[in-house]
């Protein structure tokens, strides 16, 4: 039966590190995609703060997603060497999560604040 549960989970483990690196794979391609348009002029600010955000949402998922799959793998692991080296990853990439997180929170009260700015100063001309 543990063969069995051993199997399953690594199976599982190695579906959702692939799940992770497709969504790095795509976001990486899309900001790439956004950067060469930054290059080429047709970007403001606004919109290359834009290309950020969405490259950023990209690596919280992946790294959400690879942070399951670290879960799952301590649950067949045995030896506390493996657990602890699954554990430091988990931590990093717990750490990356969070100040992405913030980084994101952080730009979207930048864009909330220059809405505001722009909704109340358009206003005052009449």
């Amino acid at each position: 039966m543990r063969e069995w549960l051993v199997q399953v989970t690594e199976i599982a483990v190695t579906v959702i590190d692939w799940m992770a690196l497709l969504i790095i794979i795509a976001g990486t391609v899309e900001a790439f995609i956004g950067c060469m348009r930054g290059v080429v002029g047709r970007l403001d600010n606004q919109q290359r703060r834009e290309v950020w955000v969405r490259f950023a949402r990209w690596l919280v998922a992946a790294l959400t997603f690879q942070l399951a799959a670290d879960i799952i793998e301590t649950s067949i692991r045995s030896d506390w060497q493996a657990i602890g080296q699954i554990g430091a990853i988990a931590v990093i990439r717990t750490f990356l999560n969070y100040f992405l997180e913030r980084d994101l929170g952080d730009l979207r009260e930048q864009q909330r604040v220059a809405q505001e700015r722009n909704v109340t100063g358009s206003g005052r001309g009449f």
